[in-house]
């Protein structure tokens, strides 16, 4: 039980920095969101990101908070798996 709960948390966590990975990439080609697939990956991250966006200060039109999420994540996930 506890491999599967360790690889489960693993892959979650991977799953999670790659999702915030492909949104930051993808606004790049998509600034606006108007894509489909745009659309699913903010839908996907934005409950990670908007609490991390309304505590950081406002650095004009530079976001960093897919930066602190995916900082956070590394943490969290290796104090899970060290828990664990």
């Amino acid at each position: 039980m506890s491999d599967f709960l360790v690889m489960f948390i693993q892959l979650l966590f991977q799953v999670l920095t790659m999702t915030i990975l492909a949104r930051v990439l993808l606004s790049w080609v998509d600034p606006t969101g108007n894509m489909r697939i745009s659309q699913v990956l903010r839908d996907l991250t934005e409950p990670i990101l908007a609490p991390i966006r309304s505590i950081l200060p406002n650095i004009g039109m530079i976001d960093l908070s897919p930066l602190v999420a995916l900082l956070l994540l590394q943490v969290i996930g290796s104090l899970l798996l060290r828990v664990l």
